[in-house]
């Protein structure tokens, strides 16, 4: 039983991040996606904890049309702590129909690739996105929660719109860590 619960506890330290007793809520995604008003580069604004981001600032992730109607991802951020550049590239699939908000994103590159579930609740495509991921273990679930904007300093209006999706979606905010955008070099 207790390397049972350690393997989980590793599997959910290396995907992600708030654990939650109960299991993933049922939340309301937008209605219609449009991938190729999606793809592009989008800077982290705020978000959950994430130990794969630990010390992490001026990320950004650009998402590029793939093969197979997939998505490439390309993660970046400097280390706060070492000033050290580091990116990891990822995949995203669609889970249903092309217009459905719902991927799957895997990492290859990971000692343990992990699918990991990416949703995006709502976007108007040119300023904000908010995107969720949880996935169950048992009894608790792992959450993960996201702010992306187009510029790394987004105006208050912009992130008003993405504080409404998050409310909207009774997702708590006393989780959400400011992602340090100031002094990024330029292209990161």
């Amino acid at each position: 039983m207790l390397r049972s619960c350690l393997i989980l506890i590793a599997v959910a330290g290396a995907s992600a991040q708030v654990p939650f007793l109960g299991t993933c809520p049922n939340l309301e995604t937008m209605p219609s996606f449009d991938m190729d008003r999606y793809v592009g580069k989008w800077y982290e604004v705020e978000r959950y904890f994430a130990f794969f981001e630990f010390g992490g600032k001026c990320v950004t992730a650009n998402y590029s049309q793939g093969e197979n109607g997939s998505i490439k991802i390309l993660n970046k951020q400097i280390s706060a702590l070492t000033g050290v550049s580091s990116s990891i590239e990822g995949i995203g699939r669609l889970v249903g129909r092309t217009e459905d908000p719902k991927l799957i994103v895997t990492f290859p590159s990971l000692p343990l690739p992990w699918d990991a579930p990416y949703w995006i609740l709502d976007t108007d495509y040119k300023s904000y996105a908010v995107v969720w991921s949880c996935s169950n273990f048992g009894v608790f679930s792992i959450r993960n929660a996201w702010i992306l904007t187009r510029e790394p300093k987004p105006p208050v209006s912009v992130l008003e719109k993405a504080y409404q999706v998050i409310d909207r979606n009774s997702i708590s905010r006393a989780y959400f860590i400011r992602t340090d955008q100031k002094n990024c070099p330029e292209g990161n």
